[in-house]
């Protein structure tokens, strides 16, 4: 069970760094810390500015509100951390009060995205053609259909 508790540290780590916003370092644990976030962070960027095929005028638009979009995603990777971190710490004695809490919290996460995706879609068309902004949600769709088949892969049915 340690190694299941270990594997699912790692993976919230890995979702708060994928959406990761840099901020000022405090000690040198956090200093690298926020390397290692930041070269995710620069990854991801990297990952997307591969894939969208941006013209210099496209990409000078384009980039202030990627910016936006993945600082509001960070909150919300934040609370899905501190949701599985809250399941992990209760997972070896679950109640139904404590899982009533945890799957309430869960849709409303849940309900977020899709609120958060709709009120950043008039932002991208306004600097994007239809197609470039269809081809950014595929992909920011695929990064997150990749950290959920790892969470759902690593997190253990409830007893």
């Amino acid at each position: 069970m340690k190694k299941k508790h270990a594997i699912i540290i790692a993976v919230l780590g890995l979702i708060l760094a994928i959406g990761a916003i840099p901020a000022a370092s405090q000690e040198k644990a956090s200093d690298n810390m926020q390397i290692v976030i930041e070269k995710i962070h620069a990854d991801k960027k990297l990952l997307v500015a591969e894939n969208m095929q941006l013209t210099e005028s496209e990409a000078k638009a384009f980039w202030p509100v990627y910016k936006q979009y993945q600082d509001e995603l960070f909150l919300l990777r934040t609370r899905t951390v501190n949701l599985i971190k809250a399941y992990s710490d209760a997972f070896e004695a679950m109640t139904n009060d404590r899982a009533k809490k945890l799957m309430d919290e869960f849709m409303t996460i849940e309900s977020l995205g899709p609120k958060l995706r709709q009120a950043y879609l008039p932002k991208f068309r306004k600097v994007l053609p239809e197609v470039k902004v269809v081809r950014y949600y595929q992909i920011e769709n695929k990064i997150q259909a990749a950290l959920m088949y790892e969470l759902a892969a690593n997190i253990p049915l409830i007893k």
